[in-house]
């Protein structure tokens, strides 16, 4: 029987409640497809850094590293600055684990009203691949006369022809492998002089080795434009840290919800574990209330048992989630519905196993 292993950090706020849901489905494609999912769970978290001061252990990524894949649910607390919750958890892990690609895709399910008007199901259909290691999310800088009215912050941005280079290639192949076989570059080296000069440089040449791909550039306002206007037209984005990390909010509020909206953090070269989570955040506002929508996190748990080779089980919890979308009877209210966070998974289970 084929055994991987997965770390499970359900982290804070409705992350505590969506894990379960994303457990469910595991358990049920492990006994389906005859595969041992075997979870491991750390309880890594604010909670954890109001009793530590950390929000992981010293050696928290080396336990990781044993790992075939990582399960999160969400980080965030009101109490915590983003940046402590960021660069406790979150940063150090994808860098440790050279997690470089980032892919978000954003579909418009049948059953599921855009706030764009006119857009039938299945009319958007785009991946933004994001940059994940380097660019604007370096943290390299610092500050100046910290706290005093004359303070000064440096924030520097860090690209490499390296990094650039591998996040456009893997886009490439990306692209190579959808049926639309296109792909847009987001720049702004028209205020950006230097590293986003590189980037487009970077990507004219990758693009030469790929001749079979439509490309496409775009300035990143002007993206923000056309994903409202028209978009129909985007099939695979390639963005910086930044820039990705913005478009892929924006295309999930287009596709109906950012409870829709899975990602995957991505070593291509398996050399070290990937780690899966949804888009959204720990959302404060409504944890407790049963309410959060599961499906970013099962739709993230089909993308790990993709990337894990269980193609099989992760292409029928898509389609289970598609067909509970496209009946529109039991979703949350973030669509539009009234159904409790442990329903609509129960409604994903019933597609499964019908």
């Amino acid at each position: 029987m084929p055994e991987h292993s997965i770390a499970v950090i359900p982290g804070d706020g409705v992350g505590l409640e969506i894990m379960p849901e994303g457990r469910r489905i595991l358990d049920l494609i492990a006994e389906r497809y005859q595969t041992e999912l075997r979870c491991t769970e750390f309880d890594w978290s604010t909670e954890h850094y109001f009793r530590t001061g950390n929000m992981m252990p010293s050696d928290g990524v080396e336990q990781l590293r044993r790992f075939d894949a990582i399960l999160l649910g969400a980080v965030g607390h009101p109490d915590v600055p983003d940046n402590v919750t960021l660069n406790g958890l979150l940063l150090p892990i994808r860098r440790t684990f050279d997690q470089y690609a980032c892919v978000r895709p954003a579909k418009l399910y049948s059953g599921v009203t855009s706030p764009l008007a006119g857009k039938a199901g299945g009319s958007i259909d785009m991946v933004i691949v994001r940059e994940n290691t380097e660019g604007e999310y370096a943290q390299a800088g610092g500050f100046v006369y910290r706290d005093l009215p004359s303070e000064v912050a440096v924030q520097t941005s860090v690209f490499t022809r390296h990094g650039t280079e591998r996040i456009m290639r893997y886009a490439f192949d990306l692209a190579r492998q959808r049926d639309r076989k296109r792909l847009t570059s987001i720049t702004k080296s028209n205020a950006q002089g230097y590293s986003m000069v590189l980037w487009d440089d970077t990507f004219a040449a990758v693009a030469k080795d790929y001749p079979d791909i439509e490309t496409e550039s775009l300035l990143v306002d002007a993206a923000t434009l056309h994903f409202v206007r028209r978009p129909e037209d985007f099939d695979v984005v390639v963005g910086s840290n930044l820039f990705g990390d913005i478009l892929s909010d924006l295309s999930a509020a287009i596709t109906g919800s950012l409870g829709l909206a899975p990602s995957a953090n991505l070593d291509p070269s398996r050399k070290c574990p990937s780690m899966f989570e949804p888009v959204h955040g720990s959302a404060p506002d409504i944890y407790g209330k049963g309410i959060v929508n599961p499906l970013a996190m099962i739709l993230s748990v089909a993308m790990m048992l993709d990337f894990l080779g269980l193609k099989e089980g992760a292409a029928a919890v898509e389609q289970a989630v598609a067909g509970v979308l496209e009946e529109g009877e039991t979703v949350t209210p973030d669509l539009g519905g009234i159904a409790a966070t442990a329903d609509v998974t129960t409604a994903v289970i019933a597609k499964l196993t019908a």
